[in-house]
């Protein structure tokens, strides 16, 4: 929603939750807002502190029925007056500036809020810094809003659990159908901006964590290269494949996100070519960014839904009908590629997550080693309420980061999925980018037997580290499924480009309404 002309009231506030089958729409005519939309109203005269108080009204109201935040942060207000007094004096940081942001809480801030990763034995985790990636959103003007709920561990814990739950905040639900999963793991990012708790939330990703949670709401979600965006002071799975990302509305959105997040990081050797890749990723999207281009169509990412197939199929055409040249890829074995990976991650997240662990105050966080962990989760019923520990038991057998059966698992995983998987296709069929559905619909949520995955996209980009762009394609039954844009190492100009291209020419994105159910 974008206003024509001067602004001549504040957003409409939502004061109770609406009744089930209500629209949740959020703005001056009940429309979405998106980052751009909001930073109009500011340019407006909108103070930004009436803009942050309506979100955290907007929390209060609805999240009781979602459980999408974690933590709302007391000094959002406080930050956001100095804000409108920066924009009162002449200076305004950028087209950021004075917009509120929830943080996924696997990421420290420096604001009165701790750092759980879901887990009570982090409940009292203040560390009172920022991850250089919320640095640099603050340092472009935006106000912290708060902290978003999220798969425990990121879901690394178990095999059997349930998306979107932690012991720290409970069942995260799907805006569009309550009983349904938001899938993992950054499920409250996801859900808060899918239902317009915040028009933007930064989430994070291994494998599916940004991408799955972002087509499952109906919203933009990129997982960029790794190394474009800092992990120090993110709680950890793996250093081969963690990246956080940009999780919108809108493409424009998350293009206004990553360059602001993008940059090096001394802490963190992987960002090192960042400052050389980074760019303005906003400036460069076209609406003619698919004109005379070819992309690859991964069929084998269908076959898992049909009714998604069926959407995926109209987005074929859209694309095509957009200038697109499309080339069909039947066959890729992603088997070897999933089980080097398996070896990568629980290596690297027992000797990753002790190093976190390592740099928090001990006075505050007890468990120092994953071995701590699995204990404190053995002696506290809650945090195994609903599923067990085998992933950290399995992870607590692995060897060293020095171990030759890892060192070799990780080169095959990155060859596999990397020069002999997605430069290969891209490659061979002449393609800038490819192209799949992102996943299915979401499922029902079942504490009792777990997560009920079907087909995803997301594998080979993440574990080659490349970047994954996944954009609004549609609905099956109410429920949203996403198109995703795969390409090579430092492609994010491109695949935002042709996203938007995508974006604009179908509009497929609807806001979500507050059903029970999808069934009858």
């Amino acid at each position: 929603m974008l206003l024509a002309g001067p602004v001549q009231a504040a957003p409409k506030t939502l004061k109770a939750p609406p009744q089930t089958g209500v629209e949740i729409g959020f703005g001056v005519d009940g429309g979405e807002l998106s980052l751009e939309a909001e930073q109009l109203l500011l340019s407006n005269g909108v103070p930004g502190e009436l803009l942050v108080a309506q979100h955290l009204e907007r929390i209060e109201a609805l999240d009781p029925r979602l459980n999408a935040v974690l933590a709302v942060n007391p000094d959002a207000r406080k930050i956001a007056r100095a804000l409108d007094a920066e924009r009162k004096a002449g200076k305004v940081r950028g087209p950021l500036h004075g917009l509120p942001i929830l943080i996924k809480d696997n990421i420290d801030t420096r604001d009165p809020m701790a750092t759980t990763a879901g887990s009570l034995a982090l409940k009292d985790n203040v560390t009172g810094r920022d991850a250089p990636l919320v640095a640099r959103l603050r340092a472009a003007g935006m106000v912290v809003l708060g902290k978003a709920n999220l798969s425990e561990w990121a879901n690394i814990r178990s095999p059997r659990s349930t998306s979107g739950w932690s012991a720290v905040g409970g069942f995260t639900r799907n805006p569009y159908a309550l009983d349904r999963s938001p899938c993992g793991s950054s499920s409250g990012s996801g859900v808060a901006v899918a239902a317009g708790l915040a028009p933007a939330a930064i989430g994070t990703e291994t494998d599916g964590s940004i991408t799955c949670p972002a087509a499952m709401n109906g919203l933009v979600g990129l997982k960029p290269t790794v190394g474009l965006v800092s992990r120090t002071h993110v709680v950890p799975i793996s250093h081969s494949q963690d990246t956080a990302g940009p999780m919108t509305t809108t493409v424009r959105d998350a293009a206004l996100l990553l360059t602001a997040m993008a940059g090096s990081d001394p802490a963190d050797p992987a960002t090192a070519e960042a400052d050389a890749r980074k760019a303005d990723y906003a400036a460069a999207l076209s609406k003619d960014a698919l004109k005379g281009v070819t992309l690859a169509v991964a069929r084998f990412y269908t076959g898992d839904s049909a009714k998604t197939d069926a959407v995926f199929e109209q987005a074929l055409k859209d694309l095509q009908a957009q200038g697109a040249t499309l080339v069909d890829v039947k066959a890729f074995d992603e088997g070897p590629v999933g089980r080097a990976e398996g070896v990568v991650l629980y290596t690297e997240f027992k000797a990753d997550i002790a190093a976190y662990l390592a740099s928090t105050d001990p006075d505050k966080v007890k468990p120092r080693t994953l071995a701590d962990l699995i204990a404190f989760n053995a002696a506290t019923p809650a945090e195994t309420r609903w599923f067990g520990q085998e992933s950290f038991e399995k992870a607590q057998a692995s060897k060293s980061l020095t171990d030759p059966d890892y060192l070799k698992a990780k080169a095959d995983a990155k060859r596999l999925a990397g020069p002999e998987g997605i430069d290969r296709i891209l490659k061979e069929t002449g393609a800038v980018a490819i192209i799949a559905p992102t996943t299915g619909p979401a499922w029902t949520i079942d504490p009792v037997n777990g997560d009920h995955y079907g087909g995803s996209a997301t594998t080979l980009p993440a574990v080659a580290g490349y970047p994954h762009l996944t954009v609004p394609m549609g609905q099956v039954e109410g429920l949203p499924v996403g198109l995703s844009f795969i390409g090579p190492a430092w492609s994010e100009a491109r695949l935002l480009s042709l996203g938007y291209a995508y974006e604009q020419a179908t509009k497929r994105r609807e806001p979500p309404v507050l059903k029970a159910t999808v069934g009858p």
